[in-house]
Parts: structure tokens; C-alpha cells; sequence
């Protein structure tokens, strides 16, 4: 810490490193550097002198050097010209000829000799230049540096020269932002904790009130000090990262300011000429004069390692560096001129140019000769045939993902004998948990193998990520987790997923193919359900038809009946943890069950569970033409109303976030307000803001602890929603009987999200979907088949397009409507660009049709399909278009 050292860098081959003549000097100045700067700084002379700005010093040094008798004997010194101790913690500094103070020097030939007179004020500058002039009397003008300091605290300290001229605080100063003196205008220009650009004159600065002097005196009031006021300023919204002044010529130049994502450039008087918005986040920059007349040419470096030129606002080159640069300059070394020279944060510096290196290779002259065809065929048809034989190879090898590593999943028939449930909110009941083993056997070396689990909530695990070096073939590992409720409401799916990503090393690519392996597993009903005195009455029930004769309920759930009783072998009664009530009957002479609940959603888990019991229970006896059938009305009233609540829970979530946004806004400006009152020097009543304060914190307190209670219960009602649309989709398939490709359909247009945000949700998604189905596969002509092309979506006012869009497609599906992917269909399909996106057809003579097609036991909502207005009901993503 506080080296200085200066190079000399020599143009070396590619693939040299640093030679030890490129450094002349390195010198221990035992205090931290903050910055250097090189101008003239001593009075008398010419010379340039280096400045060293350290936390509580200034010196400036004068460097000199001594040849030796070869090139790499020359030696280098400086010596401390002077030096200023500062009062106050420094930031930055500047330098320049502030107020356009200057030094003459003339020379009288009066009786042949030379008189010498320097240091002259700026009020004898032009009675002496006139006197000059009449006596033709040659002179010489020698401008001088002055040094500004900018300290922790917003002070600006002038030095001229060797000696201290004045201090002043800027206005409302907070932090010190970057400083540039602008000779032009004679103004320092810096960017205040305001995020705005601010211009000061330096005449301002000389004759405002001393920053010494804290108490105003009566003499100062009456004139003798200034108040200092600034020239210009310029919101720029964000923070400054570095300044910089190019002049195009005498009698204009320009200011650039690097902000954290823009860059702008200002005239003299603080008026955008333009600004540019960046891609990355930039380190540094270094603007420059173009070749091309009135632009300016930007060297910009970001954090992902790029340096970028600019011309005004057009990238014209962009290139890698093996470093993010915090400093960047352009100079000439050795007579190669635009060389680019670069420091990284850890001492790296580089010197670099722009461009190619020019090839000497010349392309020989090719002996002009008579093509055969017949030759050009053969050999044509040899490279097809070996690209042939390569496409059928493929780039990477052929091994399946299966041969590389095997995924086993094993889930325990028993719960654990200790629970690993920790953190349930289940009231008294003992949650159980149950251990889940996963075996991973590879048959190739692997890299970087990573596993991870995935449950529905409620659901947790006690450890969700793995890692695996299969460093040899054929190595095993197997580990084990545990599975609990945590909640209390019921997991929309049984089922989990097990994913392991890997890499697999290759000769093409050592550094190994990305791979994935899924394995899903699924979870017992016992673990979320426990055996409950069946129910006789409820409000939602529903029965499943098949076509075989009907099962004991003992044989199917054998952990939730008692042996010893005959009344539970054709009805059964579930509780969930969560507290709800399931019961399950079979029927004595008929073909089928019943499956009734309090709750709507509750119905799916035993549904599904039924159902996939009585597959495997049939596939066990060898029966291969086992069916469930639903030949009741779909339930889609109740499902709305689930849409409904969930609905509302997030339009409730949107008030209640801007409602705590506006609290949050008002206590923020209390607390300005609190603070300039305490600031003031002269005491002033607090007119109730403190009382003020404390309400609005406590509003904000309710607020945030409402927006949590509502975020906790659209997390619920999104489960129950999954839960409900799990069940439709089941009821769908049987109701139709459709194919598994057909559900998966169904279940990516109704079940698209794993995690439902404020920012996209179900509801918007989900009717995106279904109406491109209704707009496609399950079009009634080729004017319903116009494609929308994809558009932003935005949460709606209301279900009620929602709905309607639900109820159209099972009523296209009643219609001998089937799903499928493929857009090949007899009519032909046209593609409607955004601004003419062709509508969902929902006009009268269609929702008459529909209302004079389906029967009250199709559905027991068929008011939903209700006459609307002659005019054509415009489809959700029309309006985003247009």
C-alpha cells in the first residue's frame, strides 16, 4: 500500500510477459495514493510535476532522471518540490488555471539587459499587456496549475501552488461525488448525492463566505460575503461514476457524465446533446475527439470484462478483456500511437491497440483448368454420403442418458419411528414423517452430479439437494431424506420428482455434456390422511362408473378399514390433517363409486387414489379392458367459485402492496421532515410529527403484516385451486374418454405454473392458453383458426372471460372436439399479425347454438353462457396488440 511506480512499456511479441526495463521507478510513499495527476504545479517554472493526493497530505514531486552508459543503467528519482497537510479527510482532487490566472514574462532591452517580472495579479494583467503592446515590448504568457481538493465532507480547499488560497462547503452536500474543472467556463462541475449535476464558478467560489468562518457577522450580512449559488444543475436520476470534459475546438466542448446504467453528454450550460442507455454495468471511461468532425469517440469498460467504443450513441467496436478495467487511457509508447492502456483492480496493467494483425500471406495463383463434371459428381456424391453417415452418428455420442446413470427411487412402506417433522402448524395431530432413498449407479465417469427433490406444498423435505463426484464407473450412492405436512392444508399431488443433472466428459468436449435424468416417485395417502367414521350427508359428491363389478374397499385400502367390522367394507371415511372430512362408498349392485366431501377440492387425492387402485387391482387379475367412466354434469360452478376466491385474494394482495407502498412513502417524508427539524439551529415545535410518525409506523406494521396473512392465504387457495383443477381435468377425461396425450394437453393449458405471483398468474395464463386451443384444435372453420402471436399478459378485471372461455371448450369437446398439437387440419390456417388479431367468434348466433345444444345435465352452469351484445367480443390479446 502506497507505491507509486512509473512505466515505460516496450512493444513486445505475443505471448511475452513484462520486461524489467518497462518499470523506472517504484518509490514507498507509506501512506495510501488516492490519486495522481501531472500538470504545473510549482511557480517559476514551466515543468510538469507530478501531485499525489493522500488521505490528509498533498505533495507534489518533481521526477528526474540520470542517464547510464547503456539503456537499462538510466536512473530515476523525484524530490519533493512541497507538500500541504490537510485539515479534512480527502476525497478527490482537480487541477487547472482556475479564474485564468497567469504569470508574464517580459523582456526589456534597456541598456542590454533583462528584466524579469512574474507573479503578477490579475488586475495588473491588462494595464501591463496594454504597456506591452504600445512599447512593442515582446512578452511571453505562462499559464500555472492550481490544485483543487475535495474532502469526505463536501469542501472544496484551493491551493495556488505552494500556498492555500480558500475553502468552501458545497450546498446540501452528503457524499462527495466525481470533480472536473472546465477551463472553458471556469467552473468545477461535480455530481451531488442528489443524483444531479452541478455547475459552480469559480468566481463564485472565490468570493463566497469563507467555510472557516461558521457564525455570519453583521459586516458579512452587509456584503462583505457571498452566498454560494450555483450555476447550473441537471437531474440525471441515478449516480455518477466518473466525469470527463472533451473540447471540440476553442469555442465549444462537451461533458460527459458515466452513470451506472446511461451516459450522458452535456453542453457547456447543462443541456443534454445526447445520452446512451448501456447493456452492462460500466467500470470506467475515456471519451476522446473523433476523426469524424462534430462526434466524439467513447472507450467504455464494463464488469463483464468488455472494452466498448462508442461514437456519440453507435457502437463501432467492442472487444474481451482478460480483466474488468478500472481505469482506461489512450496514449503513444515508442512511436505506436492509440495505444489503449488499462488497469484492473488487482494491479494488472495492460497496453493494448485496436484491430488485427495484417497477414502476409498471398494466396498463390490457381492454374486455370477445364472442369470435369463427371469427376465433380463422384466426388459430390462421396461428401454426401459422408455427411450422411455423420448426421446418422450425431455430434455427440449416442449413449443413452439411462446407460450413463440410473436413477432408483424407494419410498418406505412404514412412517419413521421417530417423526422428522419439525415446524408443522397442524394443531394437536402427530404428523408422521416417511424416508425416501434415492440410489444413483453410473456406468461412465461423471461430473458435477447434482440431485434435487421436489414435493407439492405443504409438503416438505428435511434435505432438498445433493451432490455427487462419480469420479470412476460403476460407483453406487445412495441417500435418504424424510417427508411430513407442514401445514394445514391439503398438497394439490402425491407425486414427486427426483432430477439429477450431470456432465458427461467427452473427447469433443472435456469439459463434459449437460444431462438430465428425472425419476418421479410417489408418496402413500396414510402420510397426509388417516382413517375417519365415513359421513352420511354432504355437499359435494361425485360418482365414478365402471365396467366391472365393484370392489371390496378392504382389498383397495387396506391401512384405512378395520378387518372386524363388515359395515366399513363398502364405505370408508378419510380425515385429512389438515381437518376435512372424505368419505368413500362402494356400491352392492351396481358398478359404481361415490366420493363426497364438504369441500370441493377434497374430493381429488381420493378420486385419483380410486382410481389408480382399481388399474392396478385389475392389471394384478390379469384384466386388460378395465375403464372408469363420469357420465354425471361437470361440477364447473364450483370450480368458478374457486376461481373466484383466488381471484380475489390477488386483487387484494395489488391494493394492499400499494396501499403499503403509499405508507411507506409517508413515513419516509415524516422522517425528512423530523430530520430537518432536528438539524435546524434554531429550536422549532415538532406540530405533532412525532405522533405523526408513530401512527404511520404502526399503519406500516399492519400493512406488512396483512400483506403476509394475504400472501399465506393465496398460497393456500392456490393449492385448493390445483387441487380442483386436477379433479376437472380427471372428470374431463373420463367424461370424453380421452387419450393420455390429450389430458397432458389439458393439464399444460390448465395447470401451466408451479408458483403463482402478482406479476403472472393463473388466470391470465390459463385463459391465454385456452383460448389458443379454442382458436386452433377445437376451431368450428378456418376463420376461427388465426394464430395470435405471443404478447405480454396482465392480470384481468374480472373471471368472467375466464370462464366463459372454460365453458366453450367442454362444450366444443362435447361436439366431438379432440386436442392435439398439430396445426395441419383441412381448413387453411392464416397468421394475423399484431393490430389485426382475428377475435375468439362469441357472437349471438354461436352462444345460441351452444345455449340450444347443451342440456341442463351437460351442465349445471349453463348460464354462464348468457346472450351478450351484437358486437363481437375482442380477444384478450388483441388489445395488448393494438
Amino acid at each position: 500500500m502506497g507505491y507509486l511506480r512509473i512505466f515505460n512499456p516496450h512493444p513486445v511479441k505475443m505471448g511475452d510477459g513484462a520486461q524489467p526495463e518497462d518499470l523506472l521507478l517504484e518509490v514507498h510513499l507509506r501512506e495510501p495514493i488516492l490519486q495522481v495527476e501531472v500538470g504545473k504545479f510549482v511557480s517559476g517554472t514551466e515543468m510538469l510535476h507530478l501531485a499525489v493526493l493522500h488521505s490528509r497530505k498533498l505533495c507534489v514531486y518533481a521526477v528526474s532522471g540520470t542517464l547510464g552508459n547503456v539503456e537499462h543503467g538510466n536512473q530515476y528519482q523525484i524530490t519533493l518540490m512541497y507538500e500541504h497537510h490537510l485539515q479534512r479527510t480527502a476525497c478527490s482532487m482537480t487541477y487547472g488555471p482556475f479564474g485564468g490566472v497567469k504569470v508574464v514574462q517580459r523582456r526589456c532591452h534597456v541598456t542590454k539587459q533583462f528584466v524579469n517580472t512574474m507573479c503578477l495579479d490579475q488586475d495588473y494583467l491588462l494595464q501591463l499587456s496594454s504597456w506591452l503592446l504600445k512599447t512593442k515590448f515582446p512578452y511571453n504568457e505562462i499559464c500555472r496549475d492550481l490544485i483543487c481538493i475535495q474532502s469526505v465532507d463536501g469542501m472544496l480547499m484551493v491551493f495556488e501552488q505552494e500556498s492555500f488560497a480558500f475553502g468552501r462547503f458545497l450546498p446540501g452536500s452528503l457524499l462527495p461525488g466525481p470533480l472536473v474543472y472546465s477551463p472553458r467556463t471556469d467552473s468545477f462541475i461535480t455530481v451531488s448525492s442528489c443524483r444531479q449535476v452541478e455547475s459552480y464558478k469559480y468566481q463564485v467560489l472565490a468570493f463566497a463566505t469563507d467555510a472557516d468562518k461558521r457564525q455570519e457577522t453583521e459586516q458579512q450580512k452587509l456584503g462583505s460575503g457571498k452566498r454560494l449559488i450555483v450555476d447550473w444543475t441537471l437531474n440525471i436520476g441515478e449516480q455518477a461514476l466518473d466525469i470527463c470534459i472533451v473540447s471540440f475546438s476553442p469555442s465549444a466542448s462537451s461533458l460527459f457524465v458515466l452513470g451506472e446504467r446511461n451516459l450522458f453528454c452535456l453542453k457547456d450550460n447543462g443541456q443534454i446533446r445526447f445520452m446512451k442507455k448501456l447493456d452492462c454495468s460500466p467500470s470506467c471511461f475515456l471519451p476522446y475527439c473523433s476523426v469524424s468532425e462534430g462526434t466524439v469517440n467513447t472507450l467504455i469498460g464494463n464488469h463483464s470484462s468488455m472494452l466498448q467504443i462508442y461514437q456519440d450513441v453507435t457502437l463501432k467496436w467492442a472487444t474481451q478483456l482478460p480483466h474488468v478495467p478500472v481505469a482506461v487511457r489512450v496514449g503513444s509508447l515508442h512511436d505506436l500511437k492509440g495505444v489503449v492502456v488499462t488497469l484492473s483492480d488487482e494491479g494488472h496493467l495492460q497496453c493494448s491497440y485496436l484491430g488485427t494483425d495484417p497477414s502476409l500471406f498471398q494466396a498463390p495463383v490457381i492454374e486455370s483448368r477445364e472442369l470435369n463434371y463427371d469427376e465433380l459428381d463422384v466426388e459430390m456424391k462421396e461428401l454426401q454420403k459422408f455427411i450422411k453417415d455423420f448426421k446418422s452418428q450425431g455430434v455427440w455420442p449416442t449413449t443413452e442418458k439411462e446407460d450413463d446413470l440410473e436413477v432408483s427411487v424407494t419410498v418406505s412402506p412404514n412412517f419413521d419411528s421417530v417423526s422428522q417433522a419439525t415446524d408443522v402448524e397442524l394443531g394437536t395431530d402427530l404428523v408422521p414423517s416417511i424416508t425416501v432413498k434415492v440410489m444413483l449407479q453410473n456406468r461412465v465417469v461423471l461430473q458435477k452430479a447434482k440431485l434435487s427433490i421436489y414435493v407439492q406444498p405443504p409438503l416438505v423435505l428435511t434435505c432438498d439437494q445433493f451432490t455427487f463426484e462419480f469420479m470412476e464407473p460403476e460407483m453406487t450412492s445412495t441417500v435418504s431424506f424424510s417427508v411430513y405436512l407442514r401445514r394445514s392444508y391439503t398438497p394439490s399431488e402425491l407425486e414427486g420428482n427426483a432430477i439429477v443433472s450431470y456432465t458427461r466428459p467427452t473427447d469433443r468436449n472435456p469439459d463434459g455434456i449437460p444431462r438430465v435424468i428425472q425419476c418421479r416417485f410417489r408418496l402413500p395417502l396414510k402420510l397426509v390422511c388417516l382413517p375417519d367414521q365415513p359421513s352420511k350427508t354432504a355437499s359435494h359428491k361425485l360418482t365414478i362408473d365402471t365396467n366391472k363389478s365393484p370392489v371390496s374397499l378392504l382389498s383397495l385400502f387396506p391401512g384405512f378399514a378395520n378387518q372386524t367390522e363388515d359395515d366399513q367394507v363398502n364405505v370408508l371415511g378419510f380425515r385429512f390433517l389438515g381437518g376435512s372430512h372424505v368419505t368413500l362408498l362402494a356400491s352392492k349392485t351396481s358398478q359404481r363409486y361415490r366420493i363426497q366431501s364438504e369441500q370441493f377440492e377434497d374430493l381429488w387425492l381420493i378420486t385419483n387414489e380410486l382410481i389408480l387402485r382399481l388399474q392396478e387391482h385389475f392389471e394384478k387379475q390379469g384384466t386388460k379392458d378395465f375403464t372408469c367412466s363420469f357420465s354425471g354434469s361437470l361440477p364447473l360452478q364450483e370450480y368458478f367459485e374457486l376461481i373466484d376466491q383466488h381471484f380475489e385474494l390477488r386483487i387484494n394482495g395489488e391494493k394492499l402492496e400499494e396501499l403499503l407502498a403509499e405508507r411507506a412513502v409517508q413515513f419516509r417524508a415524516i422522517q425528512r421532515r423530523l430530520l430537518t427539524r432536528f438539524k435546524d439551529k434554531t429550536p422549532a415545535p415538532l406540530q405533532h410529527l412525532d405522533t405523526l410518525l408513530d401512527g404511520t409506523y404502526k399503519q406500516v406494521i399492519a400493512l406488512a403484516d396483512t400483506v403476509e396473512e394475504n400472501q399465506d392465504n393465496l398460497l393456500q387457495s392456490f393449492a385448493r385451486l390445483k387441487s380442483a383443477t386436477h379433479l376437472v381435468i380427471l372428470l374431463i377425461g373420463l367424461w370424453q374418454k380421452l387419450s393420455a396425450e390429450q389430458i397432458a394437453i389439458l393439464e399444460a393449458a390448465f395447470l401451466p405454473l408451479q408458483e403463482d405471483t402478482q406479476e403472472l398468474g393463473w388466470e391470465e395464463t390459463v385463459d391465454a392458453a385456452v383460448a389458443h386451443l379454442l382458436k386452433t384444435c377445437l376451431s368450428k372453420s378456418s376463420k376461427e383458426q388465426a394464430l395470435n402471436l405471443s404478447s405480454q399478459l396482465s392480470i384481468p378485471r374480472d373471471t368472467s372471460r375466464l370462464k366463459k372461455h372454460i365453458t366453450l371448450l367442454c362444450d366444443r369437446l362435447a361436439k366431438g372436439g379432440r386436442l392435439c398439437l398439430s396445426t395441419d387440419t383441412a381448413a387453411p390456417q392464416t397468421m394475423v399479425m399484431p393490430g389485426g388479431c382475428a377475435p375468439i367468434p362469441e357472437s349471438d348466433q354461436e352462444e345460441k347454438a351452444v345455449e340450444q345444444a347443451c342440456s341442463a345435465e351437460l351442465f349445471a352452469n349453463h348460464r354462464l353462457l348468457r346472450q351478450e351484445s351484437a358486437a363481437p367480443e375482442v380477444s384478450a390479446l388483441q388489445g395488448v396488440f393494438e
